[in-house]
């Protein structure tokens, strides 16, 4: 019966605390993953922000896509209706006042769509830099409260400031990107809307 209790005993004393309970016991570990955590929703929160101020810009294109559309629209209708109305050739003399007019706006609209496309690309790789520093992080987390006490700070650290150093973006060579397209089919219906322009107020 003694022998049992003693091996019980030696049993008990040879069983490891849980990590955390010894995370909790040690100050320095203890103090890392308070800080890690800490790091951890500053990163979430400016992931958050960051996939707001994205769908902001998203919606800004889209308002000057339509805004193009009803403006070159509206100019259209408005011009058959003047040139309907007036003499033929002093509405054909005067066609370059809207066509200027066509030409500036539609410049300023393509100037617009591409700043904001420049935005939503900074802010998409500035969104993608959060979540990976984010998902080195809650690894680093993860693996400190995996380890306890045998987690070797200096090791992981190290390690988590050289990943953040030494990353570097791998993307492919795009020839064209998606705003050079949208650049394109602007341009493309700019001429056509001059076209017709002189089209209706001259013929």
């Amino acid at each position: 019966m003694v022998d049992h209790n003693n091996s019980n005993s030696s049993i008990m004393e040879s069983k490891h605390p849980h990590p955390l309970h010894q995370i909790a016991e040690t100050p320095t570990h203890k103090l890392l993953l308070k800080q890690w955590l800490k790091e951890e929703e500053l990163i979430l929160n400016r992931i958050a922000l960051k996939e707001t101020q994205i769908d902001s810009a998203r919606k800004e294109i889209t308002q000057l896509y339509c805004f193009f559309f009803l403006f070159h629209s509206t100019a259209l209708v408005l011009l058959f209706s003047a040139s309907s109305r007036g003499p033929q050739g002093e509405v054909c003399h005067r066609s370059w006042i809207p066509s200027l007019c066509s030409l500036l706006f539609s410049l300023g609209i393509v100037w617009a769509v591409r700043y904001k496309t420049d935005v939503e690309t900074h802010l998409e790789r500035l969104l993608e830099r959060e979540k990976e520093d984010g998902n080195l992080l809650a690894k680093c987390v993860e693996e400190l409260k995996k380890k306890g006490i045998e987690f070797d700070l200096l090791k992981e650290v190290d390690a988590l400031r050289r990943a953040k150093s030494l990353r570097v973006e791998a993307k492919a060579v795009r020839k064209w990107s998606a705003r050079d397209f949208v650049t394109m089919f602007f341009f493309t219906v700019s001429c056509l809307v001059l076209g017709l322009t002189r089209f209706i107020l001259c013929n």
